[in-house]
């Protein structure tokens, strides 16, 4: 027979744990006990059952896991029903502010007419979110800043307005209008009077009904079209006749301005050699002119004619006897 193996877990009496009331039991009482438990022992020895098993790690773990996940699903469902109240009460309509209204009577209209209601200070700065509707006057004492665009259904009456930044009128009606500097149109502009203090200057073609100045002066290579007729006006210069030159009779006249115009003659009995009439302009030239002179008629062409000038006018004149009883002219252009 094998000899029996020693079961190292086996208990020895030195090393086993007495019973809190061995002191009220008899030696035989626990020498019994021993012995049944002894028995008991081999006895599950020889049966082969497994002693109880330790949980691995890998099971804590997973037991914990199953903890947290099922946490994280509660707090996932909170909020996604959170999210569903809070997108559902977004898709509603605001109820509509009801404001009401206070009728007023007459005493209190009368007493609100002599009362100056005032509400806050000058350090105070009052925000109205909404739109406002104003059917009286409005009258604002201070400065008046606007962050936005100003539309005015109907006129827009100011003593002055300074424009800092670029302005677009469709349509504007000024009185007077001073420009400080550079004034640039792009498009067409109507004036009905114009008067230039300073130099003006036009890159473009300038069309005019009529244009009036004192002096018209071309720089450089500046060329004067007149593709139409060119007239001088102005007032008729005086005149003075020689009767004696004229002869019996004779007469003389003027129709003309300083810059051109005709001498009629008419010459009588005996003319005589000499100076026709004498023209005096309206307006003295400020040094001698020129003057061209054209005879107008055969009675004009045998005169051997001649003219006089100076700053204050001129005189036709004839070397030989002008023919008798003849009508004739002059034509004269003057130039300073």
């Amino acid at each position: 027979m094998e000899p029996e193996k020693s079961n190292p877990e086996a208990k020895t009496p030195e090393t086993e744990q007495a019973p809190a009331d061995a002191l009220s039991r008899t030696p035989e009482e626990l020498e019994q006990e021993q012995a049944a438990s002894a028995a008991a022992g081999e006895s599950s020895a020889k049966s082969g059952e497994p002693e109880e098993k330790k949980v691995s790690p890998f099971k804590k773990f997973f037991r914990k896991v199953n903890l947290y996940i099922l946490i994280f699903v509660l707090l996932s469902a909170i909020a996604g029903a959170y999210t569903i109240v809070s997108y559902l009460n977004s898709q509603k309509e605001a109820p509509e502010a009801s404001i009401e209204g206070q009728a007023l009577t007459t005493e209190a209209l009368k007493q609100l007419a002599n009362t100056d209601a005032s509400v806050g200070s000058t350090s105070h700065t009052l925000n109205i979110q909404g739109s406002v509707v104003i059917n009286g006057q409005t009258l604002a004492r201070g400065n008046l800043n606007v962050a936005g665009n100003i539309q005015s259904g109907g006129s827009l009456t100011a003593p002055s307005v300074t424009v800092s930044g670029a302005a677009n009128l469709g349509q504007a009606q000024i009185n007077s209008l001073q420009v400080a500097t550079n004034t640039a149109v792009q498009g067409s502009t109507t004036l009905r009077d114009l008067n230039v203090a300073g130099a003006s200057s036009f890159s473009g073609p300038l069309t005019a009904s009529q244009i009036t100045a004192s002096r018209l002066i071309l720089s450089g290579n500046a060329v004067l079209e007149v593709p139409n007729h060119l007239r001088f006006t102005g007032p008729t210069p005086s005149r003075s006749v020689n009767s004696s030159v004229l002869g019996s009779g004779g007469s003389a006249s003027i129709n003309g301005s300083d810059t051109s115009g005709t001498i009629n003659i008419n010459t009588g009995n005996n003319p005589t050699p000499g100076c026709f009439s004498q023209i005096t302009f309206s307006k003295r030239f400020s040094a001698q002119p020129r003057v061209l002179v054209s005879p107008v008629g055969s009675g004009a062409g045998l005169t051997q004619y001649y003219v006089n000038r100076s700053e204050t006018g001129f005189s036709i004149c004839t070397n030989n006897a002008a023919p008798a009883n003849q009508t004739f002219a002059f034509d004269y252009f003057v130039s300073g």
